[in-house]
């Protein structure tokens, strides 16, 4: 009798466990009837998994505290963000990636990721390390939309479309892989105020274009404060080991304008509905008083030396990882554990997203 390899075997029960809680959740009903995500890494469900990238985690120990205890290719011990918004809507606990082949239109008519970790507003910053672009996450969303109609019929796609959340998560890699990374880039091209203004103008882009496909409803979330993500403090000149005070009044600046644009198109846009989450506040106040929110460390990663481990740099074979993630703020020197990523949708839950409940 053959055998089958450990490894494929622990592939195939983690894909039983993942299409049986899809299924259960089928027959749902809700208002919102999907959650549709573009984005970053913060909101990656493992599409980088399927294309020629080094920006993948789909090893160990990312997922370890996931479903099944495997990788899945999000940036995180277990689930993200918006897999808990969508679980708090009634919908299925886990948003499938459109790249995944184990996944059918039946699950992604409840809900779909298009993100890309390392990807941007700005296409080049995609690029860098040739990843999913926001325009192929449009792309992408229209070939959705053709299977929707071919699933649901043209009204009832129309009607999930128009009533479903779509999630826009991202940003933070256009300054720190981009703008402040590559001398003679866009920061030779721009004033930072100048490439935040560019940035805006892509996002407005964005959310019209998805606007004239159907899409109604939309959650825009700001930016963290990302100075003080693990990596930044690593890196941060200046100050060793502290937070990037620049970095995090960009992402203030950058919120405000993103803000801004919210309120503009909430007039301009006829029956639409955007709402701004404003995150920046809470991970500020988790980073700054992280007993208050259950943790112990606020100023590295759980996985290795938690300064610079991130990625393939974050794996098995090379890097440890702390016994209990949930003392931890930050999986890996840039991403949240998945308590902070559940701390943040409760939040969101509560103080943005509740108008579509």
């Amino acid at each position: 009798m053959l055998k089958m390899p450990l490894q494929y075997m622990q592939h195939c029960i983690i894909s039983l466990i993942l299409l049986f809680i899809l299924l259960r959740s089928i027959q749902t009903r809700a208002r919102v009837p999907a959650i549709i995500v573009f984005g970053d890494s913060t909101v990656d469900a493992g599409n980088n998994d399927y294309i020629l990238t080094l920006a993948k985690s789909d090893f160990e120990p990312y997922g370890r505290d996931f479903y099944g205890g495997q990788p899945t290719g999000r940036f995180c011990n277990g689930r993200l963000t918006t897999d808990f918004i969508s679980e708090a809507f009634g919908l299925p606990p886990v948003i499938p990636a459109f790249l995944d082949p184990q996944y059918t239109i039946e699950q992604f008519a409840l809900g779909v990721c298009f993100a890309s970790a390392s990807t941007g507003f700005d296409n080049a910053t995609a690029g860098i390390l040739s990843v999913i672009s926001l325009s192929q996450q449009l792309e992408f969303y229209k070939q959705y939309q053709e299977m929707l109609r071919n699933f649901q019929g043209e009204v009832k796609a129309q009607e999930t479309i128009k009533e479903a959340l779509h999630v826009l998560s991202l940003g933070t890699n256009d300054f720190i892989e981009n703008y402040y990374a590559i001398p003679g880039g866009r920061s030779k091209q721009f004033s930072i105020s100048e490439y935040e203004d560019f940035l805006i103008e892509i996002a407005e882009g964005f959310i019209r274009d998805i606007y004239n496909l159907g899409a109604r409803n939309l959650d825009v979330i700001g930016l963290i404060p990302f100075g003080c993500l693990p990596s930044q403090r690593a890196t941060n000149q200046l100050q060793f080991g502290e937070c990037n005070e620049e970095y995090n009044m960009v992402a203030r600046d950058f919120n405000v304008k993103l803000q801004n644009l919210v309120n503009r198109l909430n007039y301009e846009l006829s029956g639409v509905r955007i709402v701004f989450s404003s995150i920046y506040d809470l991970i500020s106040a988790v980073v700054q008083n992280p007993s208050s929110y259950g943790f112990e460390n606020a100023v590295t990663g759980c996985c290795g030396t938690g300064l610079i481990e991130a990625g393939p740099l974050c794996n098995s074979e090379t890097s440890s990882t702390c016994p209990d993630a949930e003392k931890y703020v930050f999986w890996d020197s840039v991403h949240g554990t998945e308590k902070t990523y559940h701390i943040a949708a409760d939040y969101l839950m509560k103080n943005a997203l509740n108008v579509f409940l």
